[in-house]
């Protein structure tokens, strides 16, 4: 049988441990029939190591997404090695150390524009790498942290998710025409190298002890990584502009 991305091009960034959702992601892609290729920064010889523990090879490309002359040299590279593109994963974000951890009233403009451009703006400028390499029915599939709400710690990393959730609904706007879909996952928290950079990222978690009607194993991406996956197939065809929950059901409980 064949899986669900069967002949499908995927780029994946963000492949930095075998924890993340990015990881699986590229995982289960493989699985399902996709070419996969990565991208990685600052340490692409990290994310090749990594790679060796996919079930099939997948080359890897240094990409700063804040970089004009990396973004612009992304698609000649893509299409060397793919031939073109059928699906996009963004799994990028960061906050200097002084944008998180309770520190959200003191934090000093460049901490928040690098944040912005990092965890938001990237994602127009990735999809937009991409685009000369997407076809009709491509997808592009970013991770966000539910921004409706303001979280223990998170700090500036909350408006940041919410500048990315509003960008995947422009870009769902604007690419729809081309019938290029851009949607979002909303996972709940996992002990992934981002969240170990959150100072009292504990304390974050801890609400879904509390709260969430499924039971939430912080040790386990793939319930994020399928959601993904689903994403970049075509079993949704005619959904963009959307955010997927894949968080044991918190988002829906008030208290």
């Amino acid at each position: 049988m064949s899986g669900i991305l069967d002949g499908k091009r995927i780029l994946i960034t963000g492949v930095l441990m075998e924890s993340s959702i990015a990881f699986h992601t590229a995982k289960l892609a493989q699985e399902q029939g996709a070419e996969v290729i990565l991208t990685a920064f600052p340490r692409p010889t990290l994310t090749e190591r990594i790679a060796k523990r996919l079930p099939k090879p997948a080359k890897v490309i240094e990409l700063d997404v804040t970089n004009t002359e990396h973004l612009d040299r992304l698609e000649g590279l893509v299409r060397a090695e793919l031939g073109g593109l059928d699906g996009v994963v963004h799994s990028i974000g960061f906050a200097p150390q002084d944008a998180l951890g309770g520190n959200f009233l003191n934090t000093p403009f460049e901490s928040v524009a690098t944040a912005m451009h990092v965890s938001a703006f990237s994602l127009k400028s990735l999809t937009m790498a991409c685009r000369p390499l997407m076809g009709s029915g491509s997808s592009v599939v970013g991770l966000t942290f539910d921004a409706q709400f303001a979280w223990p710690q998170y700090d500036w990393m909350g408006p940041a998710k919410a500048a990315l959730e509003a960008t995947s609904r422009y870009l769902a706007r604007d690419l729809g025409p081309e019938n290029i879909r851009c949607n979002l996952i909303s996972a709940g928290p996992l002990g992934s190298m981002a969240a170990k950079s959150i100072p009292g990222f504990a304390d974050l978690a801890g609400v879904w002890d509390d709260r969430s009607p499924l039971k939430w194993d912080m040790s386990d991406p793939e319930p994020a990584g399928r959601g993904v996956v689903a994403l970049l197939s075509d079993w949704f065809p005619m959904t963009t502009g959307e955010i997927v929950h894949v968080d044991g059901g918190l988002h829906a409980i008030g208290a």
